[in-house]
């Protein structure tokens, strides 16, 4: 079994009704890209991580290449590494589970919103001060940070 196919099977064993992917997409900088919801949606005006809902017939990185490019114009080169996640309700009401990875896309110069209202690319330390971002998202980018503040100390 694939790694990808583990937190499938263990999202499902914990009763998650849907899937989301989504994560920290990376500039040839290292800023995160931070994109803001339209006021109408669910959640709306929050700054986030592109994220989507993944298709019953897709794998996880399927998943993540098509909801990247729908929100942002953007390919991914690729999937760096897998960050966490974390569980809520969705506005349907669904039990939901956002599976979190650090995505390096191919060509950054130009994003391209869909389903969003904003973005801006945010050191670590201004996305963790952003007032907008919720403590889940928050905790997420805070792994991020300690990993590369691991992977610069070795």
């Amino acid at each position: 079994m694939n790694f990808y196919n583990f937190l499938l099977d263990k999202a499902k064993k914990d009763g998650i009704q849907k899937i989301v992917v989504g994560g920290i997409v990376l500039n040839d900088k290292r800023k995160i890209l931070v994109v803001t919801r339209k006021p109408n949606d669910f959640l709306g005006g929050i700054d986030e991580l592109p994220s989507g809902h993944l298709e019953n017939t897709e794998t996880i990185p399927e998943g993540m290449a098509r909801e990247i490019k729908e929100e942002t114009g953007m390919n991914i080169a690729y999937i760096e590494s897998y960050l966490d996640y974390f569980d809520y309700l969705s506005g349907s009401g669904k039990k939901t589970r956002q599976f979190n990875f650090v995505i390096i896309p191919d060509d950054c110069s130009k994003v391209i919103l869909t389903e969003h209202d904003a973005y801006k690319w945010q050191t670590t330390s201004e996305a963790l001060s952003n007032p907008n971002i919720t403590d889940e998202v928050k905790t997420c980018i805070q792994i991020f940070n300690a990993n590369e503040l691991y992977k610069n100390s070795i």
